[in-house]
């Protein structure tokens, strides 16, 4: 016969046994939410501090812009004309910025923003002709505080849709009260017939519940070969004209 077990566990013994395990399963918990309620605070964090990150780009897209109308008023000085139309800037809002890091799986700081994200601040340029958008380009890339990230030429390699452009990444250096930051920029340059395209074609594709046919994207890529073809007119009218 198997001899009895005696049972020696006191109520105490079992008392202290339950209160360690709900002790060790609350830490559990607890270490599972850890990361969740961090992820909520780093949220709330670069939400209340957004604007204040908004301000280095701000400043960076107001220097870069001076540098513009500096470009143009030299340009107008020696050649009687403006080589810019218009220009206009955005910083990007909250919700977009803060999306964009998430797919990227980045932590929500300024350091993440400015090291990874290029297009926070943009700025478009709208030119006459075809070549004052190269000549801007060219004139903005000569200051010493603008350094060139990565250039898109949508001019000579047009996109799918047919949009046309021309995109700089650049970095410019801004001083400010607790240093000299570095921060990146987008600048859209294009023509006016460029810029007439791209702004019907975006109100074309992307309003809600617009259905793109083939038919439709076929026609509005003649639309943008019929741009194309009047820039290059243009150009050429320009250049007889010496202007």
């Amino acid at each position: 016969m198997i001899p009895y077990a005696e049972n020696n566990r006191t109520d105490q013994n079992i008392q202290t046994e339950l209160e360690n395990f709900m002790a060790e399963t609350e830490n559990n918990e607890i270490e599972r939410q850890e990361p969740a309620v961090a992820e909520i605070v780093g949220k709330a964090i670069f939400s209340q501090k957004y604007d204040e990150y908004a301000f280095f780009y701000q400043s960076a897209i107001r220097q870069l812009t001076t540098k513009l109308q500096i470009v143009s008023a030299d340009f107008s000085r020696n050649n009687d004309r403006s080589p810019i139309e218009s220009i206009t800037s955005r910083v990007k809002s909250l919700e977009s910025i803060a999306a964009k890091m998430e797919h990227k799986g980045l932590e929500l700081n300024l350091d993440n923003m400015i090291s990874n994200i290029n297009d926070t601040a943009g700025i478009r340029v709208i030119c006459p002709f075809l070549k004052d958008v190269y000549e801007v380009a060219d004139m903005l890339l000569k200051q010493k505080d603008v350094e060139l990230i990565k250039i898109k030429d949508y001019i000579k390699n047009p996109k799918k849709s047919g949009y046309r452009s021309l995109h700089l990444i650049v970095k410019t250096s801004v001083l400010f009260s607790d240093g000299i930051r570095e921060i990146p920029v987008e600048i859209q340059i294009r023509t006016i017939a460029q810029n007439f395209f791209a702004s019907t074609d975006h109100q074309i594709r992307y309003k809600r519940q617009s259905k793109i046919t083939p038919e439709i994207h076929k026609k509005m890529l003649e639309c943008a070969e019929l741009m194309a073809n009047a820039d290059e007119q243009m150009q050429k009218l320009a250049e007889k004209v010496e202007i």
